[in-house]
């Protein structure tokens, strides 16, 4: 089933999913999960579609089922920068009453994502109304996506070669591959030089100098990282 269908079938087991993969979640019964998940219909965004502007700001909650969302702001001198790239599992958006801020951040999709939305109202009656959900949400609600975003942050005021190393790094990380392949970023040059805030051109130099010293290895839209040490090393050089 594509991406399409899966989203606007709401009678598929796996619009469950929504939920059972979240942590604040987790104490849910079958009947409650149920619940939580009819609140929260399931939506689709092509690749490039925004599906958050802080020119159109929404009190919602996004819940990202399928597909990788890029997290970005735009400088003074109108340079877009990566602050985040979210993985599935994750919630973002706007939502104050439960501390989830987007400040001046765009939500992008990096390709086809399906995502669950809550609005206020049902996160008000759904989230806060239950003191188990409650309890985790300060802990919880946003943790890794502020921690990949501080980590990235700080790429920036590194040398070209230092941002791709530590975004490579960063990305990499939980994603070995079967029979010791190395741990693999699914990313074009493209959307890495957008996260380590270079050119393509660039990009696709320095990755072809960490592939001739064995750091990685390239595919087409993936990237191994075979050599995490080394790669490190040069992240403090």
């Amino acid at each position: 089933m594509d991406i399409e269908r899966a989203a606007n079938n709401p009678d598929r087991p796996d619009r469950l999913w929504c939920m059972a993969e979240v942590d604040i979640f987790c104490d849910l019964d079958a009947a409650e999960m149920d619940a939580m998940a009819r609140a929260a219909p399931m939506r689709t965004f092509k690749r490039g579609s925004l599906i958050y502007t802080p020119h159109q700001p929404a009190e919602t909650l996004f819940i990202l089922k399928q597909g990788r969302i890029r997290i970005f702001r735009v400088s003074a001198d109108g340079r877009a920068l990566t602050t985040a790239i979210v993985e599935p599992g994750t919630i973002f958006g706007e939502m104050i009453i439960v501390g989830q801020q987007m400040h001046d951040n765009f939500a992008e999709a990096m390709e086809d994502v399906v995502v669950c939305v809550m609005t206020k109202a049902d996160v008000q009656k759904l989230l806060l109304g239950d003191q188990r959900i409650a309890a985790r949400i300060s802990e919880t609600l946003g943790r890794r996506l502020g921690d990949l975003e501080q980590r990235l942050s700080d790429a920036v005021f590194k040398s070209v070669p230092q941002r791709l190393a530590t975004t490579l790094l960063t990305l990499s990380e939980g994603h070995a591959t079967p029979l010791g392949r190395g741990q693999q970023v699914k990313l074009t040059h493209e959307q890495l030089a957008a996260l380590a805030a270079t050119s393509r051109e660039t990009t696709t130099k320095v990755l072809g100098e960490l592939a001739d010293r064995g750091l990685i290895s390239l595919g087409r839209g993936r990237i191994a990282v075979n050599d995490r040490q080394r790669l490190e090393a040069i992240c403090g050089d």
